[in-house]
């Protein structure tokens, strides 16, 4: 066996936790930015009580950042985060510059991105799905079962 195929092999043995924290980093951080939305914590004013659309962006980012933290109902809440921030980033964002650097929206897109590779991937290890059995995202990526 090769160096460079035993290192391909150490680096998908641990594919499954990697993708378990890309999720949990990634739930923290969105459920962080509903938090600091619709409480006002974090250095940020909070929005007012149904304010369309950014109140109802902070719930909805609030409660499937931690959905998606916690690994439950992950591929739901991932396809809906996705969607919402594509949502902010071409109603909120592109109006001021076709690129993400020139109007602000960097964090949107990273974010719509990294929910749809979640939608995809499943949530890896760490999931609180695993605990039901159903540990979603940790078959190598060449199955289409």
């Amino acid at each position: 066996m090769s160096s460079p195929s035993r290192l391909d092999d150490w680096l998908t043995a641990r594919r499954p936790l990697v993708l378990g924290l890309f999720r949990i980093v990634l739930g923290l951080l969105f459920a962080s930015e509903g938090a600091a939305t619709v409480f006002g914590i974090l250095d940020r004013k909070a929005s007012p009580v149904g304010d369309w659309p950014f109140w109802y962006a902070g719930v909805i980012e609030l409660v499937c950042g931690v959905l998606v933290l916690l690994g439950a109902a992950t591929r739901g809440a991932a396809f809906l985060s996705s969607g919402i921030m594509a949502f902010a980033y071409f109603t909120e964002h592109q109006k001021d510059g076709l690129f993400p650097l020139q109007n602000g929206g960097l964090a949107p897109v990273l974010f719509c991105w990294g929910f749809l590779l979640l939608v995809f991937t499943g949530p890896g290890a760490l999931a609180l799905s695993g605990l039901t059995g159903r540990e979603a995202g940790t078959r190598p990526l060449h199955e289409t079962a």
